[in-house]
């Protein structure tokens, strides 16, 4: 806790000297309270609305009042907010949500936590959104905002091309011939080049096409999907199918929970098809070039050896993962070792060692999943473990998805809500709900891989997975079947001791044991997200970009799906529901700089 940068504590009924409201009436309590707020903002009596919020209340604004993605703590800050956010903004024709799912709902979140939800619908001057705020119970039967999220969903005189505003005329023999045309650029040149077709690329580029925007997605792969496709043949999605829907496009109701890579690599080409998305494979950028007095690009683009063209455009979005280059160790010896070495990003499948020796360098998702493939293909297998790792069963983490990404659950909601909290918030109650979850669902499995001598933990601060998919983009093992497989030493264990050096025959450990293999894998992760745009637009432009990925001091990620430090110049970074979430955004903040909405030097607060 001591190097924890969010020190703030959750509004706990002891903390506000509150008895349990719970029996309160939620509509009663929220429609006071946002009568009071709408009434506030209509007035811009900026007093008003800090009197409503504890002293220690959150803000969370993705895109509605700051056009960025932020989180404003505090009375002071939320009023500097205010000030000069409110007046420009022009909130409007605010509206308690009371239809179900969105009506206003006491929650106990644990026995000494109280917190009323509501959700609410907002205008600006430039579109509309949705809000959701969490009001904490105070002395006097009252309620306090604890935090209020504000969320811009469209733009008012540029809506998403879809439903009632679809392509409407009938095209008779000349739709083949049209397509061709926009995936040539033959009438002109993209406003944005989407670098990568993995599942990133192509949700940005599904939301860019239907915002109007035009866009081409660049892959140096054969086929779309190939990202995916590629990988080890046992990789399978650790998450659920309700969490990672895509954009437009919702995976029928016999998908399986846990989607296959193979699978998941078909669905995206089919995908990029149906929504009509531009994409030239087997293609590479080869130089860029950056005019910062006419922010644009001058792009050169070698399709495969066929043809080089040369763009120009706005803006470049690379969406090429969350890591960067191959990490694999430095070790001494290398050439003296008679197997194979590879990466987790070269290897395919077990199926070629049948009858071998693998020793698969990592213990989180990757090294996990390529173990469980050489197991199940009879290979003698062991596991080396660098440093403990947190262990989650896919139960829990379903579980905790589950509350609102299920069947029956709007999506778009769904993700309304899982975004609506500050991370710092979420830190707090995940320190609670990790260790329950250990002590209880999670239990057996992790006191069997103790006894193992597996080397587990519960994250840092506690927190479990969010800090590490944020501030490491790694360090966990969502538990689908390889734990037990540990459990009972049919995947072997080696950890308590760093690797020495190869060997002719395998790796010898500072402890002077040496573990024989004919083939050892590393799956050790990957280098800085910046590695692929530092690459393509050089250093100079590169060394602009201070921080893509990780946590800044508000609990958001620097530099991602938000400006970045260099004019032109997004990331896009996330598993499917994060991409699925944030590449609207990206695409609205685009769509608003190309139709002079949006100047970021105007934005000062």
């Amino acid at each position: 806790m001591s190097n924890d940068q969010f020190p703030q504590q959750l509004p706990t009924l002891q903390r506000l000297g509150v008895d349990d409201p719970t029996g309160v009436s939620a509509i009663e309590a929220a429609s006071a309270w946002f009568d009071a707020f709408s009434n506030a903002v209509a007035s811009s009596n900026v007093t008003g609305i800090l009197d409503l919020f504890l002293d220690d209340g959150f803000w969370k604004d993705i895109l509605a009042l700051t056009w960025d993605l932020r989180t404003i703590e505090g009375r002071d800050a939320i009023k500097n907010l205010l000030d000069h956010r409110l007046p420009p903004t022009g909130l409007v024709d605010l509206r308690l949500s009371d239809e179900p799912l969105r009506a206003p709902e006491v929650q106990k979140i644990f026995p000494d936590l109280v917190l009323l939800r509501l959700c609410f619908q907002f205008g600006t001057k430039v579109g509309k959104g949705t809000g959701v705020c969490y009001l904490a119970p105070v002395p006097g039967s009252k309620w306090k905002a604890y935090s209020l999220f504000t969320c811009l969903e469209s733009l008012n005189d540029f809506p998403e091309k879809i439903g009632p505003l679809r392509q409407k005329i009938a095209e008779h023999g000349t739709w083949e011939e049209k397509r061709r045309r926009e995936v040539e650029f033959l009438n002109g040149d993209p406003t944005v080049i989407v670098i990568g077709a993995g599942h990133t690329g192509l949700e940005t580029a599904a939301r860019l096409k239907y915002l109007d925007i035009p866009h081409l997605v660049i892959d140096k792969k054969a086929r779309v999907g190939d990202s995916w496709r590629d990988r080890y043949k046992a990789l399978c999605l650790h998450d659920t199918i309700w969490y990672n829907q895509t954009p437009y496009l919702q995976f029928p109701p016999t998908w399986p929970v846990y989607s296959p890579a193979p699978k998941l690599a078909d669905w995206l080409e089919g995908y990029a098809n149906y929504l009509e998305l531009n994409v030239w494979t087997s293609s590479s950028i080869t130089k860029t070039t950056w005019d910062d007095a006419a922010k644009t690009w001058t792009v050169e683009v070698n399709r495969g050896g066929k043809e080089t063209r040369v763009l120009k455009v706005k803006h470049l979005i690379f969406a090429t993962g969350f890591g960067g280059r191959p990490k694999i160790p430095d070790l001494p010896g290398k050439s003296d070792f008679k197997g194979e070495a590879v990466h987790s990003s070269q290897f395919s499948s077990a199926a070629n060692y049948i009858g071998k020796k693998a020793l698969v360098v990592g213990s989180c998702n990757s090294g996990h999943d390529i173990a469980q493939d050489f197991f199940n293909h009879g290979v003698d297998i062991t596991m080396y473990q660098r440093s403990s790792t947190f262990v989650v069963s896919v139960e829990a983490v379903a579980d905790m998805l589950g509350a609102y990404f299920k069947d029956g659950f709007p999506t778009d909601l769904a993700d309304i809500y899982n975004s609506s909290l500050p991370n710092a918030v979420v830190r707090r109650l995940h320190q609670r709900s990790v260790p329950y979850v250990a002590q209880t669902t999670d239990k057996a499995i992790l006191d069997g891989l103790e006894g193992v001598g597996f080397k587990t933990n519960i994250g840092p601060y506690g927190a479990g997975i969010i800090p590490l998919l944020y501030e490491r983009a790694g360090g966990y093992y969502m538990d689908t079947g390889t734990s037990q497989h540990i459990i009972d030493g049919k995947i072997k264990i080696k950890n308590g001791s760093s690797i020495e050096h190869f060997t002719e025959k395998g790796l010898k450990f500072v402890d002077g044991t040496e573990l024989e293999a004919d083939i050892v894998v590393f799956a050790t992760g990957y280098g800085d997200q910046r590695d692929s745009m530092r690459e393509i637009c050089g250093p100079e432009v590169a060394d602009k970009i201070t921080q893509v990925w990780g946590m800044d001091e508000e609990g958001q990620v620097p530099g991602t799906w938000r400006y970045c430090g260099h004019d032109g110049i997004w990331f896009g970074i996330g598993n499917l529901g994060l991409s699925r979430f944030h590449s609207l955004h990206v695409a609205l903040q685009i769509k608003a700089i190309e139709a002079g909405i949006l100047k970021r030097s105007e934005i000062v607060f």
